[in-house]
């Protein structure tokens, strides 16, 4: 299957650009620019490969290239840890090196180190033990000295909407000394977090949101003393605009003197989708977005012109589809866990990737505990997605298919029953004890090949069909409304797993495509 159109493009190649940049689950953004190139951090929570790398030449054409962490050193994440593992990254230039931070709220805080991001990352160093510490961004002073700011998780360490402050290392490998709180959002900026610390015109600014993700608005912080007191100002806010939050991000500057912000927007079901504001410097204070109430606050635009780099460059997205022909899994790609080797292969069968019937006996074989989910962002609000496979099952309980993943979820699978081969519709949700499944629907399958398919459409509205030709597809199951995971979006994914053994099973999937609705916008 050909496609031609990218299911979402912000780029409206008319000089002007739509927002949100990227409809996708690219949370806690933040960005740099080095020369003439853009590069943008997220966070990942608990799905492997974590905290992509994304490049842009104009700031509204991203790829994915790379990804700073393999795999999470702690056993713990050899299953799905929903919720935790890498949260709220920040990136920045330095020496010649890029460097990532991020922490994870379980196990502290960790750096790497890159001298070319599409080349790939340091092993990670543990800066800090610790726990409850988040969100951190390092800061390398005029005079060398290097710094730390962060902030709290309640649900970890007891207490939030502060900010903190420590002496760092220069080689960022770790943390001279306890540090100080800098700031008390508790009154004014309640649920302060996400601090992004900068350097202008002699101020010290912090960038952080506060007021929580989906009511909260953009803070920025100024000192002329890196320790404080700090003034505050809300800089960005909803206002009026269906643009909920805004939150937290990044500020950069172009080379011809522009300066942007990017931040995120929570959309629910699709998680934090990332925005892009004009900004400009008023009285040596961020003013974002356009005043559009007239209140003295900035509220996020729809449309705008694109940011001037000194060139036009050609449209591009991440990628969603994938024919699987090359030896590495693409970058679309994220497993429920840190993976595994025996997971998968793309070599057993030209331009397929094989997934074996991996035994999931662990947590009551449940799909939702299943640590080998082949998983994907959601990149526009409206798609439909294809998976051809040819299964080969083992034994009674081998499954193969495609599934919405999230808090609660849906998929369309491939099994061996006791009656033969049947399609099986299948709905997950949480129970008192847990988790719980129920059939939907269930079809005989007249061959081992099939075409599986979902329909996304406004408000994550899913419904799923099949087909043994490619050309006429019989729906199956009811309608089902895709719902956020813990802290993500609703993710589609592709699996093979046995619920209560071990198996010789495997499916191979030829591919996975996407294709935009024909009524949906450009």
């Amino acid at each position: 299957m050909s496609l031609s159109k990218a299911v979402w493009q912000a780029d409206l190649q008319n000089g002007c650009y739509r927002n949100p940049i990227l409809f996708a689950d690219y949370s806690d953004p933040d960005v740099i620019r080095v020369d003439d190139d853009f590069y943008l951090v997220a966070s990942s929570f608990n799905f492997m490969p974590g905290l992509p790398v994304l490049h842009s030449k104009d700031l509204i054409n991203w790829k994915v290239i790379s990804y700073v962490v393999d795999r999470l050193p702690f056993p713990n994440y050899d299953r799905p840890g929903y919720g935790k593992g890498v949260w709220a990254p920040s990136i920045r230039y330095h020496n010649n090196r890029f460097w990532v931070f991020f922490a994870t709220p379980d196990e502290g805080i960790f750096m790497s180190t890159s001298t070319d991001p599409h080349k790939g990352w340091e092993p990670l160093v543990h800066v800090k033990k610790t726990k409850g510490w988040i969100d951190p961004c390092p800061f390398w002073d005029d005079d060398g000295n290097a710094y730390l700011v962060s902030a709290f998780a309640k649900s970890r360490i007891g207490f939030k909407s502060i900010l903190h402050l420590s002496r760092m290392d220069p080689d960022g490998t770790r943390i001279l000394d306890e540090g100080v709180h800098i700031f008390d959002g508790t009154l004014n900026h309640p649920t302060i977090e996400g601090p992004k610390m900068y350097k202008r015109n002699g101020y010290y600014y912090i960038f952080a949101p506060a007021g929580g993700v989906k009511p909260g608005w953009q803070t920025v912080l100024r000192s002329g003393n890196i320790y404080g007191p700090y003034e505050d100002r809300i800089v960005l806010h909803q206002g009026s605009t269906d643009i909920n939050g805004p939150h937290q991000g990044g500020w950069v500057e172009t080379k011809s003197g522009e300066h942007w912000f990017i931040h995120f927007q929570d959309r629910y079901a699709y998680g934090r989708i990332v925005h892009l504001q004009p900004m400009r410097w008023v009285d040596d204070w961020p003013v974002m977005g356009v005043d559009i109430d007239d209140c003295g606050i900035g509220e996020p635009v729809k449309e705008y012109r694109k940011p001037d780099v000194g060139a036009v460059y050609p449209v591009q997205v991440p990628e969603t589809s994938d024919d699987f022909d090359k030896s590495t899994l693409g970058l679309q790609w994220q497993w429920n866990a840190n993976p595994r080797d025996e997971w998968y292969s793309l070599n057993e069968r030209e331009s397929c990737i094989r997934l074996y019937a991996f035994n999931n006996s662990n947590e009551t074989g449940l799909l939702y505990y299943a640590p080998n989910i082949l998983t994907q962002l959601f990149q526009a609000p409206e798609f439909t997605a294809f998976a051809e496979l040819e299964f080969s099952p083992d034994k009674t309980g081998d499954k193969a298919g495609l599934v919405i993943l999230g808090d609660e979820y849906m998929y369309l699978a491939v099994e061996k029953t006791g009656e033969g081969n049947r399609i099986v519709c299948t709905h997950g949700a949480p129970a008192d004890d847990g988790y719980e499944e129920k059939t939907i629907e269930s079809r005989a399958a007249e061959s081992g090949k099939v075409i599986l398919r979902v329909d996304v459409r406004e408000e994550a509205v899913c419904s799923f069909s099949f087909s043994r030709d490619g050309k006429d597809f019989i729906k199956i199951g009811n309608e089902f409304n895709a719902t956020a995971g813990r802290w993500v979006g609703a993710k589609l994914g592709i699996f093979a797993m046995n619920p209560a053994e071990d198996s010789a099973g495997f499916s191979d999937f030829d591919s996975v495509m996407f294709k935009r609705p024909d009524n949906a916008g450009k």
